[in-house]
């Protein structure tokens, strides 16, 4: 193909081959095929392993989450070849793919049966999410009763379940805006609205000093 052989120009050696090879025929893609699903089920097996204590996903399942997210990945890249412009090493630019795609499963099995309400170490991690400090933290002990009362009360349904998806739960926001069908942009501006209701509801009640803007709407 021109554009490949164009792009050869400017990468690096190892890329270059990765290139050639999937870009091949016969034999010779088909090695080339296997041995980056290969790497990809690698990646993916370390990468739900390093996230099994933030899942419910546990056991063979999670191994069939990161062979899942291998193949899929693979069939991206396999899409996208001509997109790749030599910004980073083809396997690098490769590992993304298998990355989000785990971050993508791993979110919509906790969809599958999210928690209901907040726990109890849940809450006390808020204010350090929310950015108050802890002498801030230190100076009331109704700081914490405030968020709770706010998040529970003044967030709107989906405020809430952005906020403590993201916030609270560390949900990958890609996987979250994936199952919401929402852009990342999106996203960003519920936690944003999210926060200023809450930062303006512990200024109001002097739980924090009134920064610039924070008390607008």
């Amino acid at each position: 193909m021109e554009h490949a052989g164009l792009r050869a120009k400017d990468l690096d050696e190892d890329s270059s081959a990765w290139l050639r090879r999937l870009e091949a025929s016969g034999g010779e893609r088909q090695a080339a095929e296997r041995e980056l699903h290969a790497r990809l089920v690698r990646i993916a097996l370390a990468e739900v392993r390093r996230r099994s204590a933030s899942t419910p996903v546990a056991g063979p399942e999670l191994d069939d989450v990161a062979h899942q997210a291998a193949g899929d990945a693979m069939l991206a890249i396999l899409a996208k070849l001509g997109d790749f412009r030599g910004e980073s090493r083809f396997i690098t630019w490769a590992y993304r793919f298998v990355i989000l795609e785990v971050s993508s499963k791993l979110g919509r099995h906790y969809w599958r049966d999210p928690p209901v309400a907040l726990d109890a170490g849940q809450w006390e991690r808020l204010p350090d999410r929310l950015g108050i400090d802890p002498e801030q933290q230190a100076e009331s002990a109704g700081i914490l009763a405030e968020v709770r009362r706010v998040v529970e009360d003044d967030l709107t349904a989906h405020q809430r379940r952005v906020f403590v998806a993201i916030v609270v739960d560390g949900i990958p926001l890609n996987a979250l805006a994936a199952e919401l069908d929402l852009g990342r942009n999106a996203i960003y501006k519920v936690i944003f609205d999210a926060r200023r209701k809450i930062r303006r509801a512990l200024v109001a009640n002097g739980y924090l000093e009134d920064d610039a803007g924070v008390t607008q709407r």
